[in-house]
């Protein structure tokens, strides 16, 4: 996942009972393996997990797909399956992630110390 002021790609494919999100390294090594389909998945997908967000769209909150939820949309349970299933025809999303601060304020002394 991402740190900091990374980017966060991910593919998100609307289904007929969820939406599910897998996340990628890039919109290029997406492009390439969309051409190209000698390139291994795990050179374009940044995590080996698919995730579901019961119809929140693009920004719900992510919960990771029980097989019966990857049987009923795909007709099969495999990850390899569900996740090119995905990425052939989801849609390309990327976003800023938020930025992490520390302590702003350091006239109050440590933080959470009495």
């Amino acid at each position: 996942m991402s740190r900091a002021n990374d980017t966060a790609a991910k593919v998100f494919y609307k289904g007929s009972s969820d939406d599910f999100i897998v996340f990628v390294d890039d919109l290029e090594a997406l492009k390439s393996w969309r051409s190209d389909r000698s390139i291994p998945l795990v050179n374009v997908i940044n995590a080996y997990n698919i995730f579901v967000t019961q119809k929140g769209g693009a920004q719900g909150i992510l919960n990771e797909a029980s097989k019966a939820m990857l049987e009923n949309e795909f007709g099969s349970s495999d990850d390899d399956v569900c996740i090119t299933k995905i990425l052939e025809n989801g849609s390309y999303q990327s976003s800023l992630a938020r930025e992490s601060h520390g302590n702003t304020n350091v006239s109050n002394g440590p933080a959470g110390v009495k």
